[in-house]
């Protein structure tokens, strides 16, 4: 396999950075691993199954390399959507393949339904959207909980507080975000405040994510072939649950995959999915299957 080719991209507001590994197939098309919050880097086991196809992977913008050039300190779907269009533009390799996951599922749901001719095949992988799911409310209250927790208190604290949220099954209590946050202690964290407020998952995207609704319209009139998945172990989750009401309102069937919402991790970040199995399961979304 080539060497990876590690490109700046330069949007409104943000420097992107993305790389390119060539595939050694005859495959035209690129297929784009897609994260949010979750930068690149959270790609290289799943990337590793697909060295048949030219495989792009990039860091949105305020996460990992890319800098955001604005100064704002929130990001919203649209923004990341544009990032998109203007990355798949700038490969210049006609409609592309997309596995997204999280955050990078909410974002590619944006990108397709405002510009589905450049999206062959979507595969949007629990898509956290508190906006679809029955508990609407509790679950917007509890992910505003969450980020006012990390504005109050600093990383740890609300890093225990959206494990609490993202970590329950079943629908969320109506009070939940009245309730006292756990310990940090209680998931091995770190209690301290380092006084920063820009992390990409629960200061920048925490809230403009799980707000959006998907444009179910624009997206049941794409050209664009959307696959909504949610892993096996994730049943009963906030973004699964999410996942079950956007597969509906898409009117396409949930596609169930191997592990739990990262089950395409082979070690990254200290988790560990099932890759192999998950880069099966995709590989069959793509073709159709």
């Amino acid at each position: 396999m080539a060497e990876t080719d590690t490109r700046i991209l330069e949007t409104v507001g943000a420097t992107l950075r993305y790389d390119v590994r060539p595939g050694t197939g005859t495959d035209p098309r690129p297929l784009l691993l897609i994260g949010s919050p979750m930068d690149a880097s959270g790609f290289v086991s799943l990337a590793s199954y697909f060295t048949d196809r030219t495989v792009v992977t990039y860091d949105p913008r305020g996460a990992g390399r890319s800098e955001r050039t604005d100064g704002a300190a929130e990001n919203l779907p649209g923004e990341h959507a544009d990032d998109l269009v203007r990355l798949i533009e700038a490969l210049d390799a006609g409609p592309v393949d997309i596995f997204a996951s999280s955050g990078g599922a909410i974002n590619s749901l944006a990108l397709v339904a405002g510009r589905a001719d450049l999206v062959h095949t979507l595969v949007a992988h629990e898509p956290p959207s508190a906006q679809v799911v029955p508990d609407r409310e509790a679950a917007l209250a509890g992910c505003a909980a969450v980020h006012a927790t990390y504005q109050r208190e600093g990383w740890g604290a609300a890093m225990a507080h959206f494990i609490a949220l993202t970590s329950l099954t079943g629908p969320i209590p109506a009070n939940w975000a009245e309730q006292p946050a756990p310990s940090p202690d209680a998931f091995g964290l770190p209690a301290g405040d380092d006084g920063s407020r820009d992390d990409p998952l629960l200061g920048q995207n925490m809230r403009g994510c799980t707000s959006y609704l998907p444009d179910f319209p624009a997206l049941r009139a794409a050209s664009t072939r959307i696959v909504v998945a949610a892993g096996k172990e994730s049943e009963g989750t906030f973004a699964a649950r999410a996942a079950v009401a956007i597969a509906e309102g898409v009117g396409t069937p949930l596609s169930v995959y191997p592990s739990h919402h990262g089950g395409f991790l082979g070690g990254e970040f200290g988790q560990q999915g099932a890759p192999a199995e998950f880069a099966e399961a995709l590989r069959a979304s793509l073709a159709g299957a």
